[in-house]
């Protein structure tokens, strides 16, 4: 009876959505009628020529409506408030993160939130309506309310709220710290939506976490995994050659151990405890960590010493459970 409400439901979605929704929601549909984990290469690249997918414009256009430059890790647990800010100089009386719940910049900010002991609420975004944050101007996330007032872009939210948090003391500017900042929007982040979506399995892996934890009806839910699925798997495929990687694993590997070897035997980049930049590593490699690239990663590089370290530092999630 499940599986017959759902694909009248997705019928209805058909009679009366936009043009690439209606695709979404064909392939949503067309998938009910054989079990994802046995489909091939060649049954997602059949998808994807039904529903236009393999024409570079569309792929990047349902990339954009679908959310997701990465994709996300089991790692995500029920929230609990926590004890006060590490600076009792900064007590806000509410903060609001929009997010999705898979994005790596959103992580980024989570990770230092986390670190510092500041509870907020999260308000999961729906990628494809947007319906959270029509009040603002600024149509990406992370957006972050701090006590109403209105932060925007990940590594100005973290800056700001590091002067708030430090009123006494300029944001760190030594050469190392900002440049490991900026390796990680420039680069480590590149690298890993090819990791994410390698495979069609690994694909299917990784929209099976984003459409069970994000902000999605029934009918998206469907849409989002096996369409969402097919369109980043070959969307991947061109951010491989846009950003010259010819091995994806590879690629992540290596940038496990640049970072490693960036630590020159500390702890962590900041010494005796992280800093903005070992925060925005952890930030953005936590959504990937319990995925297969994830495990992977930590199973061939040494970088599995300095998660464990990052994680046990920055503790249980600061996020209030409502």
């Amino acid at each position: 009876m499940r599986r017959v409400n759902g694909l009248a439901t997705l019928d209805r979605a058909l009679s009366c959505g936009g043009a690439i929704q209606q695709r979404l929601a064909q392939a949503a549909l067309m998938s009910t009628s054989s079990s994802p984990s046995s489909n091939s290469h060649i049954s997602l690249q059949k998808l994807a020529n039904r529903l236009g997918l393999s024409r570079p414009s569309l792929g990047r256009r349902v990339a954009g409506n679908m959310l997701f430059a990465m994709a996300a890790s089991s790692l995500a647990q029920d929230a609990h408030a926590k004890e006060l800010p590490r600076s009792e100089k900064f007590l806000p009386n509410e903060v609001v993160l929009y997010q999705y719940e898979a994005c790596p910049f959103c992580n980024k900010v989570k990770a230092f939130l986390d670190y510092n002991n500041i509870p907020y609420k999260a308000v999961e975004v729906n990628p494809i309506s947007k319906k959270e944050i029509k009040w603002s101007d600024y149509k990406k996330v992370p957006i972050l309310k701090v006590d109403g007032e209105q932060m925007v872009d990940s590594s100005d939210i973290i800056d700001k709220l590091f002067h708030r948090i430090n009123p006494d003391i300029y944001l760190p500017d030594a050469d190392e710290e900002r440049k490991w900042r900026e390796w990680v929007d420039n680069h480590l982040v590149h690298v890993l939506s090819p990791n994410i979506y390698r495979t069609t399995s690994e694909a299917l892996e990784s929209f099976d976490y984003i459409t069970t934890h994000g902000n999605f009806s029934f009918t998206e839910r469907l849409l989002a995994k096996y369409a969402g699925a097919a369109a980043m798997y070959f969307v991947s495929k061109k951010l491989k050659k846009k950003y010259n990687i010819t091995d994806e694993r590879a690629a992540l590997y290596e940038a496990a151990e640049t970072w490693v070897d960036a630590l020159k035997g500390r702890h962590y980049l900041g010494g005796s405890k992280p800093n903005l930049a070992d925060l925005a590593v952890f930030g953005v490699l936590r959504p990937i960590r319990y995925l297969k690239s994830g495990k992977d990663m930590v199973e061939h590089t040494r970088i599995g010493e300095w998660y464990t370290r990052m994680e046990n530092a920055v503790g249980e999630s600061a996020r209030i459970k409502e």
